[in-house]
């Protein structure tokens, strides 16, 4: 196979998340481990950081990839879902896996997928690992699929671990209550590793502790040894100051994340780079300015708090569940415009109405629906959105919802697209 008939194998003959939700999971570690065997164990060949969490472990590894990049470390990334390119996957020093690779180690385990019949998920992280120890990076940046507990990616033992946050998702798979989703995340926690938690609830904090002090592992929680002493917004950029419990420690960092919810995302990579240090990493300050300020360019992250267009201004974000639209509504409440336009689309298996709920009524809305399975039909969003006094008329397609939001814009307007990764991938 060629590399477009490869990725139409991969698409056609595995169950993906993505595409068909929860019927795609899968609940142990059996297959992952037979893959990675059947390649030689790949995944015990590199040193690596395991982010995992409800919202932001996608910008954290990617703060943190840029971070050690600028160090001169040869840096591993892996992350799902891709956007774009199946290879924004996995990545070194920012550079897209090659497409032979790809296509040789589909080859190489073909039988093998045949027999055992993975996910699209567990494949692909076996190719990460394999890719990442043939490459003999230093150290790769792995992202928790979904969970933490039997995750694909945990069967790596990790130098450092982190947590990002936890809130209600995905709760069809791992728990309907916050401390069953703590429970799941908190199976990243390895035996003497530390671990870093980003936020400190009273919920979370007696499950991670549990968990913690079970195998001896350091913990430490980020919002609880840093905080943000100063902030300052535009649309492209935030310029932030870091300060411990006695001083500043970083004055005016510059973020390409503009999103405010980086200032959370943000103390777990700086208290990382903390711990890093004194495992032996030389990362200078300088490192951790230049890397912060080129996190886009360095990585190739996109899609969070993204700038599309100016005059209307047009942005997009991947947060797509009640906390993560939270956040994108507070930066909207930043923006100055006449009026707001809301391109929205969603996928049936999330809390809909909790979503809807945090949504401005103001807005005009231009409902839409991805192009994949598990979308929800835009006229079916539209039904429940109007129930929950949001207005506005729904769409076939992706493009024609942001079309539309162009043709009733004024320059003076916003234009925000959102509510799905999937729908942001469109429009990207």
């Amino acid at each position: 196979m060629d590399y477009q008939e490869t990725l139409e194998y991969l698409y056609s003959r595995l169950p993906m998340f993505t595409r068909v939700g929860a019927v795609a999971y899968k609940k142990d570690l059996h297959n992952t481990i037979a893959l990675c065997e059947e390649v030689g164990n790949p995944q015990n060949k590199f040193k690596s950081i395991h982010i995992g969490g409800t919202n932001g472990k996608g910008s954290t590894s990617h703060m943190l990839s840029s971070i050690l990049q600028q160090a001169g470390y040869k840096t591993g990334l892996y992350t799902s879902p891709h956007l774009i390119d199946f290879r924004e996957r996995i990545r070194i020093n920012g550079e897209m896996i090659s497409k032979e690779f790809v296509v040789d180690f589909t080859e190489q385990t073909k039988a093998l997928v045949e027999e055992i019949s993975p996910s699209f998920f567990e494949v692909t992280v076996a190719m990460a690992f394999s890719y990442f120890a043939i490459n003999t990076v230093d150290v790769a940046i792995i992202e928790v699929g979904l969970g933490g507990r039997l995750d694909s990616t945990n069967i790596i033992t990790p130098e450092l671990s982190i947590i990002t946050n936890i809130s209600l998702d995905h709760t069809n798979i791992l728990g309907n209550t916050i401390e069953e989703i703590a429970l799941e995340k908190a199976g990243i926690i390895k035996a003497n590793v530390p671990i870093i938690v980003g936020e400190y609830t009273l919920e979370t904090a007696k499950v991670f502790n549990k968990k913690a002090n079970s195998v001896e592992s350091d913990i430490t929680y980020a919002d609880q040894s840093l905080n943000i002493s100063k902030a300052t917004f535009d649309t492209e950029k935030l310029t932030i100051s870091v300060s411990n419990k006695t001083e500043v420690i970083y004055s005016d960092l510059d973020l390409d994340l503009s999103g405010s919810y980086q200032l959370k995302n943000v103390l777990s990579v700086l208290e990382a780079v903390r711990i890093l240090r004194e495992s032996g990493y030389v990362i200078d300050d300088s490192h951790v300015y230049s890397g912060l300020k080129h996190v886009k360019e360095l990585t190739g992250l996109q899609g969070r708090w993204s700038i599309l267009s100016q005059n209307p201004l047009i942005i997009c974000d991947t947060g797509h569940n009640e906390a993560g639209i939270r956040e994108v509504v507070k930066n909207l409440k930043r923006l100055h415009y006449e009026k707001l336009h809301i391109v929205l689309g969603m996928v049936k298996d999330k809390d809909i109405r909790s979503v809807l709920d945090q949504l401005p009524k103001d807005a005009a809305y231009y409902f839409c629906s991805p192009n994949l399975e598990r979308a929800l039909p835009a006229e079916e969003l539209m039904t429940i959105a109007t129930s929950q006094n949001l207005s506005g008329k729904s769409y076939s397609s992706v493009f024609n919802a942001l079309e539309n939001a162009k043709a009733n814009a004024s320059s003076t307007d916003v234009i925000f697209v959102g509510g799905s990764t999937f729908v942001v991938a469109e429009v990207l």
